[in-house]
């Protein structure tokens, strides 16, 4: 009788918790929908946090360097989660960028571009958190991995060229978050229309007594009337923001662009003994002017009226392409021989004195990074 009792009481208590066990589990998607909720409500909160985080991380690069790894660790994990908010707030915009429609386009429309494309978003969040791992294991183990990942990446970006027929790549792949600007109903409740015009001169109305406000300004008009206005980028479709390369010119530009962080990485890592040697650094620009060359030149052939002709997404890609090329006096042998002599030299300037010892500080700390790390300087 008792063993039976004891019996009944266990069976009790395991069909009790069989029955719990779908409450539990159910738990986590509920917590993750209340986030998501909470983000997507406060998306400027989200964005302001965000920011501050991610230019804390920026002020400290190397303040510990002991710990640099757990620092790095922090930076990743804002740039990742931020990446996970923008896909929570990618909501329609009444005038999103040419960037945006383009890649939300080709997101929408390709299920491989999209995975792609966060693949290779998601490397290079990590990839100096994953040199830094490295590096704990040897040289000769950073360097391998450095070389994996640029292989890695160059293959994702190739797919992606076959993806999108042969269209350049933009940076990022995936849309960057844009949010809708408030309106000045939104800002001050219900706004009449009159309130801006409180203080200003008015004028009244010689026979019935009545004030007038003062007309806004012309410019503001302007502005106003700016906004609106449609441009011709704007009425195109997203795949006609950017161009297919059909020419032969194009596409070796092209993948000259896209392998040339390979051939880089592999000519740091068969020179590594010599930091000063010019040999990688040479080649390493030289693919990327030749590409950036060859590339103008096709959109000066192929291009109705040359480089005006450009749509302002091409204008936008060309430019960052064009600035990443600074990114080089501050790489391999030319950061060795001249740009860390003058570095030195004007963090040795700013100390001792007041505020500025403290962004000699912080430069001194990006020239640890720079010194130490290939990842710390990589644009692609």
């Amino acid at each position: 009788m008792t063993i039976d009792g004891s019996t009944g009481a266990i069976m009790n208590l395991y069909k009790q918790a069989q029955s719990s066990i779908p409450d539990v589990i159910s738990l986590p998607p509920t917590w993750l929908r209340t986030y998501e909720d909470f983000v997507t409500k406060n998306a400027s909160a989200v964005s302001q946090i965000e920011s501050g985080l991610r230019s804390l991380t920026y002020i400290i690069p190397g303040r510990f360097r002991e710990s640099e790894l757990a620092s790095e660790s922090l930076h990743s994990s804002i740039q990742l989660l931020s990446l996970y908010h923008t896909s929570l707030l990618s909501t329609p915009l009444s005038r999103p960028s040419p960037h945006t429609r383009y890649t939300k386009f080709w997101t929408a429309r390709s299920p491989l571009y999209a995975r792609i494309a966060l693949l290779l978003q998601t490397i290079q969040y990590t990839e100096l958190l994953c040199e830094m791992a490295a590096k704990r294991k040897g040289e000769k183990m950073r360097w391998r991995v450095v070389v994996m990942l640029e292989v890695i990446k160059a293959i994702c970006r190739v797919v992606l060229m076959g993806v999108t027929k042969s269209r350049p790549l933009v940076t990022p792949a995936l849309a960057e978050r844009e949010l809708e600007p408030k309106t000045k109903e939104e800002d001050e409740g219900q706004w009449d229309g009159m309130d801006e015009m409180k203080g200003t001169e008015e004028w009244r109305m010689p026979r019935t007594g009545l004030k007038l406000p003062k007309l806004p300004e012309g410019s503001e008009i302007v502005d106003f009337l700016g906004k609106k206005v449609l441009t011709a980028d704007d009425i195109k479709g997203p795949q006609r923001l950017l161009r297919r390369v059909t020419s032969n010119q194009g596409r070796v530009a092209e993948v000259m662009w896209i392998l040339r962080p390979v051939i880089y990485a592999l000519a740091m890592q068969k020179w590594r003994e010599n930091r000063k040697d010019w040999r990688p650094w040479v080649l390493g620009v030289s693919i990327e002017v030749g590409a950036r060359q060859l590339a103008k030149r096709d959109l000066r052939q192929s291009v109705v009226g040359g480089m005006r002709g450009l749509t302002a997404l091409e204008r936008e890609e060309l430019q960052k392409r064009g600035r990443g090329m600074g990114w080089w006096t501050i790489r391999g042998a030319f950061y060795e021989n001249v740009t860390k002599a003058w570095i030195q030299g004007v963090v040795g300037s700013l100390k001792g004195k007041l505020l500025l010892d403290m962004i000699g500080g912080i430069i001194e700390d990006y020239e640890y990074l720079w010194d130490e790390y290939y990842f710390s300087t990589s644009t692609m």
